[in-house]
């Protein structure tokens, strides 16, 4: 029951914590550590069994490393190379130089200890990089892959540093023998899950799909991440590791989607689980004694960090937007840190004051980290990123009838077919790229801001009488549709719309001549399968257009209620039982 109870106020805490820290954009990382630290021994004391929450929610960086092992092929890994051996190797022996020297010099740290927390200190939180990334769509990136490269190595350079810690102890050693045995060992258990895993996993998979058992192909999908990253650890390696390859020797099957849906659920939550346990396991009475010494101790690991890679990232050809990305994202300890220095004191390379210090020094940099992001993401890189404009293009309007702004995949369509008629047109984009590409062609497009009246103008907006709207941004095109309203009634004016919610915008600015993107190559698309399933010509053309007018219909009438979700769900469950009577009522007739 007590489980149960600690069950409890744990989600709690995180169903509290993780939506206000989203709220107020600092990501659910940070909502996680601060439910940890609501609930935890130094807070208000609801769950004290840390350590076993701990080694349970290690989980949860395995099943991370798992899935983004299922996202990266063989092939992409050997692309990945020289950022992965080059940038994350000169990231981590720059970064752990640095900060050994400076505990050294600094605060008089013995040479043994300053090397363990520089190495611990100069990795980085795989758990908590990757879901800000993610958050925020940077993982597909220059900056993102980088980032993933560093963190990639880190986790491989663990496997060594491990290893040599009893050259650097002088107490019991957390293994025993020549560490070079300990290496050996590794390497080989790495060879033996990739060649076995090679050979068994499809075969295991293909044998339980055809069980046709849902669960216990999860289960399956289960054994093979837990247990790979148990044997791989057995060995004195990491688990999360042992996650990763067994996620790479997966990810050219034709299960990878299957197991990725029924591994998301766990990983999720389990991590989130990380991050409290983390929080929980703050040493806040340490803190409070020394509050402005953890404080300096932390943000000067972030800031060494930071700086060391925004200069590698740059060296390496990374803009210093994506340099600064990088420094903000990887600027904290790791949950690896915890782990070596746990080893490090079992090893007496380091005292348990010194760890204990390291840890909260690690601590502190992941509740940090999300503030630091976040804010650099809003202040410092969207500055960074600016270029110098390209002046727009003086247009010369020889009084065309139609303006088209927006000379993308459906301004190009129109261009077109305008131009095979011999109606001339003058086209807008704001895109330089779109402009330079189209113009190899030999389409003369302006290369200008259609939301700007005095461009519009240019153009001949006050003479012609047919305005094009293919704009891709929907406020763009509502901005340019208000404007042109204001400013030149004398245009009819046609819109491409995104979605229906576009479709309703428009119609509040009395927008008649809409048409969406992709409803009509829908109905195509539905028009060829119902053909190929052997439904006469007529009936697919009476099928279609029962369902154009009924769905016209309900636009029209779901306008007036746009506004109102709960009566526009209303009117939609509406509309899909009319459709129903509709085709029902079209069948009895035959």
């Amino acid at each position: 029951m007590a489980g149960l109870v600690t069950v409890v106020v744990l989600l709690v805490a995180m169903v509290v914590a993780v939506p206000v820290a989203k709220r107020f954009g600092f990501g659910a990382p940070l909502g996680y550590l601060a439910a940890g630290l609501a609930v935890g021994p130094a807070g208000l004391g609801l769950v004290t069994n840390v350590e076993a929450i701990g080694h349970a929610s290690e989980l949860g960086v395995v099943m991370l490393l798992f899935l983004i092992g299922l996202e990266l092929r063989p092939a992409r890994l050997w692309v990945m190379r020289k950022s992965v051996l080059g940038l994350g190797g000169a990231q981590v022996g720059v970064t752990a130089a640095l900060v050994a020297g400076l505990g050294i010099l600094a605060l008089g740290m013995p040479v043994a200890a300053a090397v363990v927390a520089g190495f611990g200190l100069a990795l980085s939180s795989t758990a908590m990089a990757l879901p800000m990334l993610a958050e925020r769509g940077l993982l597909a990136n220059q900056s993102g892959r980088n980032a993933f490269s560093v963190l990639l190595f880190q986790d491989l350079a663990i496997i060594p540093a491990v290893a040599l810690l009893p050259l650097l102890g002088s107490g019991s050693a957390p293994s025993t023998g020549n560490p070079w045995v300990a290496v050996a060992e590794g390497a080989l258990a790495v060879v033996a899950v990739l060649v076995g895993g090679r050979f068994l996993l499809r075969p295991l998979f293909r044998i339980v799909d055809r069980a046709g058992a849902p669960e216990i192909f999860t289960a399956t999908a289960l054994l093979v991440v837990i247990g790979t990253a148990v044997l791989i650890e057995e060995a004195g390696l990491s688990m999360s590791l042992g996650a990763f390859m067994a996620g790479v020797l997966l990810s050219d099957s034709e299960y990878r989607h299957e197991v990725q849906a029924d591994i998301q659920p766990f990983e999720g939550l389990l991590l989130g689980l990380f991050f409290v346990s983390v929080g929980m396991g703050a040493d806040l009475p340490a803190l409070m004694e020394h509050p402005l010494r953890f404080a300096g101790l932390a943000l000067g690991v972030m800031a060494a960090k930071a700086l060391v890679l925004v200069v590698l990232a740059r060296l390496a050809g990374v803009p210093l937007a994506g340099a600064v990305r990088m420094g903000a994202v990887l600027s904290q300890g790791g949950e690896f840190g915890f782990v070596l220095f746990g080893l490090a004191v079992a090893g007496g390379s380091m005292a348990p004051d010194q760890a204990s210090a390291a840890m909260l020094v690690v601590t502190l940099s992941m509740i940090a980290t999300p503030f630091v992001f976040a804010g650099s993401e809003r202040w410092l890189v969207p500055r960074l990123l600016v270029k110098p404009k390209r002046p727009f293009d003086a247009i010369h309007s020889d009084g065309a009838p139609v303006i088209i702004c927006g000379f993308g995949r459906v301004g190009q369509v129109v261009g077109r077919v305008l131009r095979m008629r011999g109606i001339p047109f003058t086209a807008l984009e704001k895109s330089a790229a779109q402009v330079d590409f189209v113009r190899k062609f030999g389409t003369q497009v302006y290369y200008g801001d259609p939301t700007r009246v005095d461009l519009l103008r240019a153009a001949g907006a006050d003479k012609a009488r047919i305005l094009v709207v293919a704009l891709a941004e929907m406020e763009e095109s509502l901005r340019v549709v208000e404007m042109a309203r204001r400013h030149f009634p004398n245009l009819t004016v046609f819109v491409r719309a995104r979605n229906r919610w576009h479709v309703h915008q428009l119609m509040d600015r009395g927008v008649d001549n809409i048409v969406r993107e992709t409803f009509d190559s829908s109905l195509r698309l539905t028009a060829g399968v119902l053909r190929e399933l052997g439904v006469e010509e007529a009936e697919v053309t009476r099928s279609l257009e029962t369902f154009r007018a009924h769905d016209e219909r309900t636009l029209i009438r779901q306008h007036a209620v746009h506004h109102d979700e709960g009566r526009l769900i209303q009117t939609s469950k509406q509309a899909a039982e009319e459709l129903q009577s509709l085709f029902e009522a079209d069948r009895e007739e035959k």
